[in-house]
């Protein structure tokens, strides 16, 4: 499997060497930025890119929308760990930003993040009408109509019962909407023909939930350590997961029936003379994960 973090670390520090790296607020996101992580939607858009080389994409082409859409993730991830949020003190093995640096600078940091990502999308953008249509995917993912829109649903959620539809909704929104991002953006450079991008989307809705119902369980049966953030969050936080709405064998079960989903469609994509196998190697990396 690639090392998504130097693939994109090269167009990161070019974003950063632009900035003062003295000042607070770009030390506290490169902190959140530079900590590491699965780098899961950065690979999952190389993984897709690799697919789509017999339509005039490269994996290079795409590196800087890996690096805008890792930039977006680490924003929602320093917001989320907020006390007006999830209220967490650990994230990616280490301290979450606001126990570093304060609330109001890991507000801005977060800000500047998801602001930094837009300037450089409106640059790509500049390009051609394919570029424009790539970074609008990536900004329409992240905004109302995904994950904030996600975000919102979990924050109204709290401490209520909710439906199984209104978790699918949720998760397929706040988890599902960056990577489906990740898997369809090197679409849109490309001279694919529209049946490939309704089974990336689909390919993508399975993923994004079976990487959801495996969080879930791995906040209850994780190693802290391995993990790199707080476990158990979920029933501490009364929040509504597919653990706790259908139990942990039940959970089991729905991501296996997601994993075979994401199966389904990658056979469909092989069928038509395309290299799967990244795609498959990551989907089998979520199923087995540990952290």
């Amino acid at each position: 499997m690639i090392d998504a973090n130097q693939w994109i670390k090269p167009y990161l520090d070019k974003v950063f060497d632009t900035l003062d790296s003295e000042d607070v607020v770009v030390k506290a996101a490169s902190y959140s930025l530079y900590a590491g992580g699965k780098r899961i939607r950065p690979a999952l858009m190389h993984a897709s890119a690799s697919l789509l080389t017999g339509y005039g994409v490269a994996a290079d082409d795409i590196a800087p929308y890996a690096a805008c859409l890792e930039m977006i993730h680490t924003y929602s991830l320093i917001h989320d760990d907020l006390p007006a949020m999830d209220n967490d003190d650990l994230r990616r093995g280490r301290a979450t930003c606001h126990k570093v640096f304060g609330e109001g600078i890991a507000i801005l940091a977060g800000d500047m993040l998801l602001n930094t990502a837009h300037e450089e999308l409106l640059k790509l953008a500049i390009n051609s009408e394919s570029h424009a249509r790539a970074s609008y995917n990536i900004s329409h993912l992240a905004g109302i109509s995904g994950m904030i829109g996600g975000q919102s649903i979990d924050i109204a959620s709290e401490g209520k019962k909710i439906t199984i539809d209104t978790l699918y909704e949720l998760q397929r929104k706040k988890t599902g909407a960056l990577i489906e991002a990740a898997v369809t953006t090197p679409y849109f450079i490309s001279n694919a023909p529209d049946n490939i991008l309704t089974l990336l989307r689909e390919y993508a809705c399975h993923l994004g939930l079976a990487f959801q119902i495996k969080d879930d369980i791995l906040d209850v049966d994780a190693d802290e350590e391995k993990l790199g953030k707080s476990v158990g969050k979920d029933e501490r936080d009364d929040k509504p997961t597919f653990v706790t709405m259908l139990g942990i064998d039940n959970a089991r079960q729905k991501l296996q029936d997601e994993e075979r989903g994401c199966f389904d469609v990658l056979d469909k994509l092989s069928s038509m003379k395309l290299d799967v196998t990244l795609l498959s190697e990551l989907t089998e990396f979520n199923l087995k994960r540990d952290y």
